[in-house]
């Protein structure tokens, strides 16, 4: 599954998603992880209510079943859902590869149905009929 982190330096999530200057994309599952991509952005990121600033960073994390961020705002985070994006708020700067560490141990062991369900979205979906008569 993809997570994705907003990100100021590429280490913590310490961003709000309207102003993160970077979205940092990584891998997980239950055996570790790997670093996908850094989506950097620029321009004007300061909080203005301008909601075209979003439309690129959606479109970067489309594919993503978790966003961590440090704030987002209501439009941002009313997005990131329709997308089946699960959003997540760090109360303080956080490490990213601690939030991995901890995200790969809750997926070795028995996640809650939010995060099963999130783990899904990476799986095609497929519907085989041929044997059905």
């Amino acid at each position: 599954m993809k997570i994705a982190f907003a990100t100021q330096d590429l280490k913590r999530v310490d961003a709000h998603f309207g102003w993160a200057k970077n979205i940092a994309i990584y891998e997980i599952g239950p055996q570790g992880h790997r670093f996908l991509e850094a989506v950097q952005f620029d321009g004007d990121l300061k909080e203005d209510g301008n909601e075209d600033k979003l439309a690129p960073k959606i479109e970067a994390i489309k594919d993503c079943a978790i966003l961590y961020v440090a704030a987002i705002g209501g439009s941002g985070a009313a997005r990131v859902v329709a997308n089946n994006i699960h959003p997540m708020k760090v109360n303080q700067p956080e490490e990213i590869t601690d939030l991995l560490g901890k995200l790969e141990d809750v997926l070795k062991g028995t996640p809650p149905p939010w995060l099963r369900k999130a783990l899904l979205k990476d799986q095609e979906r497929t519907l085989d009929f041929e044997d059905q008569d």
